[in-house]
């Protein structure tokens, strides 16, 4: 007589267990080119927004100097344009030739910062020789290439000395003394403002690679008194600091700049006037399409404009650390927090100014303010982090793939010995 049974001696699973189908959060942790969309679609988002800004706060002095009101904003398409070009080829390149080519980079961009010092090549505008005369109004500022090439080169350096960093040559010999040669060149440009930006990057990379503390109080200290003794030798950083303190002492001087920026931030409310609605851009705002343009996007998009920059900023920074964290490769980790170090130093230290909680330092704002030559390497940049994420995710993919054949072969070794094992019996 044969028995029934019952629905529940049927079931395998364990009593309790509720099977979940994974959410779109274990889907993106799980995808292995998440960091590449997301890297991408960051920098694209950040690039678009950009433009447009750049079109609505430039029109009224572009007009006013050019008798048209997209010629600054055809200038700066054009460098974004070819930043992308750049940006494509980077992320194609192989990371082996890329390391091959960081100690070249880093001449070239060394040859440029000194170039901006001969006559009839280099180009002074508001008292900072720190430009190098291109084919008609075009001009390239080598410090924001100094910045990439500085990074790229350390990496492969620490790379290859991973293992001997905790001792004090392999540490700081040559890496100390090249970025002193690049940040006293970039001094002598009088840029304080990108001086600052190559020591926080220089402060990054010693961070990842394990530096101890008594070196970040020691520079840190050096820093200061540096900037101090910078500070003091020109009346106009000493009035920007005043202004600083208190904006309203000098309001027809330089705490005007200050206090207008704060009155764009203030009258945008929730939603902004409008796209191409500010009113302090038609004159009343220095810088509104450089420097300044964080008050222009508060103004016409309001705190949600305001807000949505800072998330790009942030998505982009997160998933270049998560890259940096999960890699095995030296090079890739130092090289992605060299860039995070730079992205969001120069982000943190240009909003820090607008919203006056640091000193003006004249920093423009990563793929947001007009200026191609800072522009064109902050795409570059991307590219390399895109080109990590890529070959990244390559890794991970043909490590799934031989570990899926290796299941499946301890599977059907399985399944052999089971099929053996019922023969016999029979």
């Amino acid at each position: 007589m044969s028995q029934t049974r019952s629905p529940r001696s049927r079931s395998t699973e364990p009593p309790g267990e509720v099977l979940r189908e994974p959410g779109w959060r274990d889907r993106l942790n799980q995808h292995p080119m998440a960091p590449y969309y997301l890297i991408l679609g960051a920098a694209m988002l950040l690039l678009v927004l950009g433009l447009v800004m750049v079109l609505s706060s430039s029109a009224v002095e572009s007009y006013e100097i050019h008798d048209s009101a997209f010629t600054l904003f055809i200038r700066q398409a054009i460098f974004a344009g070819l930043g992308v070009l750049a940006m494509v080829f980077i992320s194609r390149m192989p990371i082996s030739l890329m390391r091959r080519l960081a100690l070249i980079f880093l001449v070239a961009s060394i040859g440029m910062l000194i170039l901006t010092f001969v006559p009839g090549i280099g180009a002074g505008v508001n008292g900072q020789r720190n430009w190098i005369r291109l084919v008609g109004p075009f001009r390239l500022q080598p410090s924001e290439f100094a910045k990439l090439a500085l990074i790229v080169w350390s990496a492969d350096l620490f790379a290859r000395r991973e293992g001997h960093l905790h001792q004090w040559r392999s540490l700081l010999l040559p890496f100390l003394p090249v970025a002193a040669v690049v940040i006293g060149l970039v001094l002598l440009e009088g840029d304080l403002g990108t001086a600052i930006i190559l020591a926080v990057i220089v402060g990054g990379l010693l961070f990842v690679v394990g530096a101890p503390m008594r070196i970040f109080v020691a520079f840190g200290v050096l820093g200061l008194a540096g900037i101090a003794a910078m500070s003091l030798t020109a009346g106009y950083r000493i009035r920007r600091f005043t202004a600083w303190l208190d904006p309203s002492a000098d309001l027809d001087g330089a705490g005007w700049q200050l206090t207008q920026g704060k009155v764009a931030l203030g009258t945008g409310g929730w939603w902004g006037v409008g796209l191409g609605g500010s009113r302090e851009k038609w004159g009343a705002l220095p810088e509104a399409h450089t420097d300044f343009i964080f008050p222009v996007i508060g103004e016409e998009l309001g705190l949600f404009g305001a807000l949505t920059v800072l998330a790009l900023f942030a998505a982009m920074t997160i998933f270049a650390l998560r890259m940096a964290i999960r890699t095995s490769d030296a090079f890739v980790r130092v090289t992605c927090v060299g860039i995070v170090a730079w992205i969001v130093g120069q982000a943190l230290i240009n909003l820090g100014a607008v919203l006056q909680l640091l000193p003006i330092t004249g920093v423009p704002l990563p793929f947001i303010s007009y200026g191609g030559s800072s522009l064109l390497p902050s795409l570059m940049a991307v590219g390399v982090l895109l080109g990590f994420a890529r070959q990244e995710a390559a890794r991970t993919v043909a490590a799934r793939a031989a570990a899926a054949g290796d299941s499946a072969g301890r599977d059907s070794d399985a399944r052999l010995r089971l099929a053996a094992g019922r023969a016999v019996r029979r």
